[in-house]
């Protein structure tokens, strides 16, 4: 049963994507109250360049005080992602949350971008993000406080968000716009459907990849999107949804005003800001 200073106790988590960085800290943040998590995420064994697996995850998940289911799942495929969500509602008994979580990432002009990387982005983001959401949902109509979480930007239709990469930002909006959607379409069944999104750049191997040990210094660590997270999954569903939240945003209006833990590299106080963070964003 959920308490107070554990509100996610007992709650059954649904994320995509979520064998390593904000996906894998959002359920060790939601497994310190002792709750359910699965993971439905592709990645089953080892990567050469990449850590974690859907099997490490659910170690850290148990170790974190949850339990967790690992399931093996391309969230572009209809059947993986309907048995995942049918193991998930026989293990744990129905689903809660859902963290849409997995995204791919291709930061390329048109002309950089096949058509290969530009489905790869829009199966996985847009439509892996609408096709998990829709499974999802009859199951969420069950619950006490149901919440539907994407990690996806805020609405913002400025040419330099899309000029650099268009591609992507097209994936990206997507998943927004299933918010926007789902937060009125859903309103009555008291399902919250809200955004967040990290102010600055956020300490991830996809970080690494792309900007190596430069970015990373100027990132926060996963954490800081795990505790906003779990800040608004806290919430109750009928009077928090279709908001667009930026991770400190949140941390503050809860009254976090030391930062400091969240640096990558303890001590920094310089980060870079992340894609799609409005210009006219309060300061913290």
């Amino acid at each position: 049963m959920s308490t107070n200073d554990k509100p996610l106790a007992g709650k059954t988590l649904f994320i995509t994507g979520g064998s390593r960085g904000i996906g894998l800290a959002i359920a060790e943040r939601a497994a310190k109250d002792g709750a359910n998590v699965t993971i439905a995420a592709k990645t089953a064994e080892a990567h050469p360049k990449l850590e974690g697996t859907i099997h490490t995850a659910v170690e850290a998940i148990e170790k974190a005080g949850g339990k967790g289911l690992a399931v093996q799942c391309d969230i572009r495929d209809e059947d993986q992602v309907q048995a995942a969500i049918a193991k998930t509602v026989e293990r744990f008994g129905g689903i809660d949350i859902l963290v849409n979580n997995a995204s791919a990432i291709s930061l390329t002009g048109t002309l950089e971008t096949d058509m290969k990387k530009y489905d790869l982005m829009n199966g996985i983001n847009a439509r892996g993000t609408y096709l998990v959401g829709r499974a999802c949902i009859p199951h969420l109509r069950k619950s006490a406080n149901p919440h539907i979480l994407t990690l996806s930007p805020p609405l913002e239709m400025k040419t330099k968000w899309f000029a650099p990469h268009v591609a992507y930002s097209m994936a990206k909006y997507g998943m927004s716009l299933c918010t926007l959607g789902w937060a009125e379409e859903f309103r009555r069944d008291g399902i919250a459907a809200n955004s967040l999104w990290p102010r600055t750049a956020i300490a991830t191997a996809a970080i690494n990849l792309i900007g190596g040990d430069a970015l990373m210094k100027q990132s926060r660590t996963p954490e800081i999107m795990a505790d906003a997270a779990h800040v608004i999954l806290s919430r109750p569903s009928r009077e928090f949804t279709g908001n667009f939240c930026i991770d400190d945003l949140v941390l503050f209006d809860v009254g976090v005003r030391d930062f400091s833990r969240y640096a990558a590299v303890p001590g920094n106080t310089k980060f870079m800001v992340d894609f799609f963070v409005p210009d006219d964003l309060p300061e913290v």
